[in-house]
């Protein structure tokens, strides 16, 4: 059940107290809202704290829940207001090296050799590094552009930003990104 439906009818679904559609959506959803979660987060513990409250406020909410964007633009929405009241509270301090073990755990196939994992691991942390140094509105729309692949309009929505203002986040993200990589 659920694989021929989409995100949006599957939380109507759920809304109406079919668990079955909420069980698809959490394995559809969960490893983009994490890696966004963690990535914006820079610290394990706080990104496992603030995953488990994004899905305990959509859980509070299902019954609002109304179709007026992506689902995934409304999942990233709550967990951005959630981040972003976290930082007001007392960002979190992490260095590259404990985000990067996150990032290996969840992304390293088995079967690599050690020149491709070491690799591997070098252009994800040289990226973190990366992301680290931008700015926090840069960083958030870049990690939900690539990340949960949404448009501009999702990412407006979800960061109640102007259309302009995310579509200049992004290209200074992009840019700076392609600036320190190449070097």
């Amino acid at each position: 059940m659920g694989a021929e439906k989409t995100d949006e009818q599957l939380m109507l679904a759920y809304a109406q107290g079919d668990v079955r559609a909420f069980d698809t959506l959490y394995h559809r959803q969960r490893g983009m809202l994490y890696r966004f979660i963690l990535r914006s987060m820079h610290d394990r513990a706080s990104a496992d704290e603030l995953f488990q409250e994004t899905w305990s406020r959509l859980i509070a909410s299902r019954t609002r829940y109304r179709v007026e964007a992506k689902f995934s633009t409304w999942l990233l929405q709550i967990a951005h207001n959630l981040i972003v009241d976290s930082f007001r509270r007392a960002r979190p301090q992490a260095g590259p090296e404990e985000t990067e073990s996150v990032f290996r755990e969840l992304d390293a196939p088995e079967s690599e050799r050690p020149e491709q994992v070491l690799g591997a691991f070098e252009q994800r942390r040289r990226l973190q590094i990366v992301l680290d140094a931008l700015p926090q509105e840069q960083r958030e729309a870049f990690l939900m552009r690539v990340e949960g692949g949404l448009g501009l309009e999702d990412i407006a929505t979800a960061t109640g930003a102007g259309h302009e203002t995310v579509k200049s986040r992004l290209r200074y993200a992009f840019a700076k990104i392609r600036e320190k990589l190449s070097e």
